[in-house]
């Protein structure tokens, strides 16, 4: 065959097989119409955000900084998986060679795993700004927001490499065929016929640490937040300082939520449209509704976008806190 080939005793794959879809072939055209709006919305959304933050001095905090961070990596993380799927769409057999689909692999693993981190680096950017204001601009300075940012992609990207690398020694016996529409290491893990005692344990040790410990620290971060702003005498204040985490709180609950229905369901007892429909939730669905979410919820961003509509940005000595 064309995508399993012998080298002695040894069979080498060569290329992948996609069945993601395939049990509704009716709904091909549908699919990818639906996909296809729904990836268009990210980019554009995204996008908007960027320069949003970009031209508008008043963007120009520690919130935002991050903000624009997460756009950029919404961007990357959605075209890791839809051009491919919706190119797929459209052709008789939906195929993915060998090198792409560990190249597939890696920018999934990166970029889900720094979003994660950076997620958390917010989480710390709002219990600084709500719990120490008077040190806010000290501990978040440029340079302190310049670094969380990088540690978060340089977490993606070492935690990616040690499962790309682990996963490109195993061998690959066939079946070639992949029961979803991606490439992620569980579903190659199905594929080997040698040991995976080693990648699987990596994989929970890299979900503890990663997975578990993000999500960990954010929710200690906004025990202390909601502590701290239940302190605060004022409704007004109340609703003020709350307003101010609303949209991170929410992206974190939509990211952390599908991510574990995506990694840490069941195995056994679950159809493959359901792992695909919670798949096409985290992977195309979410980095679709940060833009909304921050877009709607947060009145800076708001009014940034309504003006960046109309052709002008925002005068830069408007009286904005750098809490907001």
């Amino acid at each position: 065959m064309k995508d399993i080939k012998e080298r002695g005793n040894q069979t080498v794959v060569t290329e992948f097989l996609f069945l993601g879809f395939s049990n509704h072939p009716e709904l091909q055209g549908l699919f990818f119409l639906m996909f296809l709006v729904v990836y268009l919305v990210t980019l554009l959304g995204n996008l908007l955000i960027l320069t949003a933050i970009r031209i508008n001095p008043v963007l120009h905090t520690p919130m935002y900084y991050f903000l624009s961070n997460l756009s950029f990596l919404d961007i990357c993380y959605t075209s890791t998986t839809v051009p491919i799927m919706l190119v797929n769409f459209f052709r008789e057999k939906k195929t993915i060679t060998y090198e792409g689909c560990m190249s597939q692999l890696f920018f999934l693993v990166t970029l889900a795993g720094s979003e994660g981190v950076l997620l958390a680096a917010m989480a710390y950017d709002r219990f600084i700004a709500i719990c120490h204001p008077l040190r806010y601009p000290v501990l978040m300075s440029k340079r302190i927001c310049a670094y969380l940012a990088a540690g978060s992609w340089l977490c993606g990207v070492v935690n990616s490499l040690t499962h790309t690398g682990l996963t490109a020694t195993l061998t690959l016996c066939g079946p070639n065929q992949i029961s979803h529409f991606l490439c992620d290491i569980p579903l190659l893990l199905k594929l080997s016929c040698s040991d995976t005692s080693v990648n699987e344990f990596t994989l929970y040790a890299s979900s503890a640490i990663f997975g578990v410990s993000t999500c960990l620290f954010t929710a200690v971060s906004y025990m202390l937040i909601i502590s701290a702003i239940l302190k605060i005498q004022s409704a007004q204040g109340r609703q003020k300082a709350f307003s101010t985490c609303a949209s991170h709180l929410t992206a974190v609950v939509i990211f952390f939520g599908t991510a574990n229905f995506n990694y840490d369901q069941p195995s056994s007892g679950s159809s493959l449209d359901v792992d695909i429909l919670v798949s096409v939730l985290f992977c195309v669905v979410t980095p679709m509704l940060n833009p909304v979410i921050y877009s709607l919820r947060n009145k800076e961003v708001k009014g940034a976008l309504r003006k960046l509509c109309k052709g002008y940005i925002l005068p830069s000595d408007s009286n904005v806190q750098i809490t907001s």
